[in-house]
């Protein structure tokens, strides 16, 4: 009895030990997804910045208010890791206005101002679906970008509301009132 409670414990700790390494080489995965997104986005012409908030979200009430993001701390790294906000970053650019003259004019200060949000898989969870639609509702970006790798390793861009627009009655029944 007692040898047989030995043999469990061991392949418990095997196991444990496996869904470590398996975790952290996901997590090292995608914070190399996330450097090749941001770059390819900076090769694009985007200012790229860390979204340093999230949303409370209340998906019951589908209300929600947008926080600064908590920052989370690895006892085992001894490292504090900063912008966990959702989505994950901020992206704008100019918008390029034409003048009379068929010239571009410097002078434009309208920007687009989007999220973006990596996935590996390209999908998101209920509350993350309701997050992206208080988002928009509220105003606070024009439209959010899932990047997700592509079946080549390239990345694919998914417009949120082209993707999820069978679930856009989320976003007609948000108050957008509730900050």
């Amino acid at each position: 009895m007692v040898k047989e409670k030995k043999g469990v414990e061991k392949i418990i700790l095997k196991k444990s030990l496996e869904n470590s390494k398996r975790g952290k080489k996901n997590r090292v995965a995608g914070q190399r997804f996330e450097a090749k997104v941001r770059q390819d986005l900076e090769k694009l012409g985007w200012v790229v910045s860390k979204w340093m908030n999230t949303v409370d979200y209340d998906k019951n009430e589908k209300t929600g208010k947008l926080v600064p993001s908590k920052r989370k701390y690895n006892p085992f790294m001894k490292v504090m890791t900063i912008g966990t906000g959702f989505p994950d970053f901020i992206c704008f650019k100019r918008n390029s206005e034409k003048n009379s003259n068929g010239e571009e004019d410097s002078s434009s200060r309208n920007y687009e101002v989007i999220g973006l949000e990596v996935k590996g898989n390209g999908y998101l969870d209920q509350i993350e679906k309701g997050m992206c639609f208080w988002l928009l509702k509220n105003k606070i970006f024009s439209r959010i970008l899932i990047a997700k790798k592509g079946k080549t390793g390239d990345i694919e861009y998914i417009d949120f509301l082209i993707k999820y627009k069978d679930n856009q009655d989320l976003i007609d029944n948000s108050n957008p009132e509730s900050e």
